[in-house]
This record gives structure tokens, sequence and C-alpha cells, in this order.
């Protein structure tokens, strides 16, 4: 009778070895952080996806991209992916990436409009000045109190590439490069693209490197804008400037973006055999 009680014991041990071995240790897998930034300028707090770099040192310098559409559930974690994959496979330096989660994009990415369609479309239009401001005045000089920072990048799609465009066009020092991916130039009857050789012949020669690309499969307008867009640039006679443009022959408005980037980011960091 002991042999058998001694015996079920032994097994209810091993039994509990067994499963507590399979539990194993569980920690959180941690790429970076979010912070809450409180903008006076929008009367709002702002959530902020910030990844780090795998070896992150707080005393070296580092590019800094900041990402439109940058919440956790649009383009954060596949961006950063592809950061990361870049700096591994390819000549791009560690670099942060700076997700500014949406509250109410249309609100943020949109200048004023006095066509009656798109303020009934969009009733919170038309407030991209107070945004811009935000970026100017406050992320900014937020992230460089945080970091030291070597150069910026703007990432935008869409409404976000309507942004981006602005800020080249209006406030183009706040950026070193700029990708501008399928911007909705269509806003306000073309207004932008309309006024931006205008634009241009105010901004100075300084250096800058800036990526367009469009999709094949996106509706025709788009496709015009963008290519439109490249060859007022183009013809800006910024020496400085290196401007690239892209159609994605396979890609529509929904799955542009993530081939585009990559495409975009090996034009500036092309692929080196690594040295033995």
């Amino acid at each position: 009778m002991i042999k058998k009680i001694l015996l079920i014991c032994s097994m209810l041990l091993g039994f509990s070895s067994l499963v507590s071995a399979q539990k194993g240790q569980v920690k959180p897998l941690t790429i970076g952080e979010i912070r809450t930034l409180r903008s006076e300028i929008l009367k709002e707090d702002r959530t902020l996806n910030i990844y780090l770099p795998l070896n992150f040192n707080k005393a070296k310098s580092y590019p800094v991209i900041y990402l439109l559409d940058g919440s956790l559930n649009e383009d954060f974690i596949h961006v950063t992916g592809l950061v990361q994959f870049f700096n591994q496979m390819y000549a791009m330096p560690e670099t942060i990436v700076v997700g500014i989660a949406n509250i109410d994009r249309k609100k943020d990415f949109t200048f004023h409009t006095d066509l009656k369609d798109l303020q009934q479309d969009y009733p919170t239009t038309g407030h991209s000045d107070q945004f811009i401001r935000f970026l100017e005045k406050e992320l900014k000089p937020y992230i460089g109190t945080q970091f030291k920072v070597t150069g910026t990048y703007l990432f935008g799609q869409s409404l976000g590439g309507l942004l981006a465009t602005e800020i080249l066009l209006k406030k183009p020092e706040l950026f070193d490069n700029y990708f501008i991916i399928s911007p909705s130039l269509w806003w306000d009857d073309e207004s932008l693209l309309k006024s931006a050789d205008q634009s241009l012949a105010k901004i100075p020669d300084t250096r800058k490197f800036i990526y367009i690309s469009v999709g094949k499969g996106e509706h025709p307008v788009m496709v015009k804008d963008a290519e439109d867009l490249y060859d007022v640039l183009k013809k800006s006679g910024k020496k400085n400037w290196t401007v690239e443009y892209k159609m994605m022959e396979t890609d529509n408005h929904a799955t542009i973006l993530h081939r585009s980037l990559y495409e975009g980011l090996v034009k500036l960091f092309p692929y080196q055999e690594p040295k033995n």
C-alpha cells in the first residue's frame, strides 16, 4: 500500500514538473515605448508609438521617421518591421520611428476648402494648419529633448500624402526626407497642385530626398496627380533635391504602402554585400 502511494506521488510530482516546464518563462516583448504628449495647439492628448532600435543607446544620435497614421492598428507595426529589416540587410542606419496615432485624420490632414460637397462629406475638415504647427512647435521639439536626432523623415499615404505634400510646399524645412505615397491631391479641386509652381519658387534649394509613388490600380485622378506632382518637382530647378517616382504596377490604394516604402528605401539604402 505504501509503495502504491509513493508511486502515485512520484507520478503526480513528475506531471507537475512537466506542466511547469511547458509553461516556461513569460515576459513582455518590447520594441519601444508608448508616450502621451499634451498638445496645447490641438487642445488634446496625442499618443506616440515610438520604435527604438534593438541596441538603442541614449547617448547616440539617430535619424527619426515621423509616421502619419501611426496607430498600433494602422501602419506602425509593419513600418517598424520594414525599418528593422533595412537596418539588418541594407545600408540603413539604426533609426527611431515615431508613430503619431490618429484621432481625426480628416481634420488633421486636410486644409480648408470652400467646396460644399467636401464640407458635407468631411464635416470636421480643414485644420492641417494646426496639425503642422503641432509638428513644428510641439512634437519635433519634444522628440529633440528625448533623443539625439541626426536627420528626419516624413511618411504619409493618401490624406497623409496630401499633408506631406502641403508641408513640403509650405514648410519644407521641417523634414529632410519626404515619402509621399498615393497623395490625395484631388482635395479642394487640386488647389495645392495648381499652386505648386508658385510655392516652389519661394523655397530655398537645400538638400532633400523626395519619393513619390502611386498604384497602377488606383483611381486615374490619383495616378495623374501623383505624376503631375513628380513633374512639377523635377522642373523646379532644385539642384539639391533628389526626386524619385515609382509606379507600383500591381498595387491599388489599399495595398500600396508597405511595398512602396520598401522601393523608396531601396533608393536611399541600396543593398550591399556583407563584408567577410
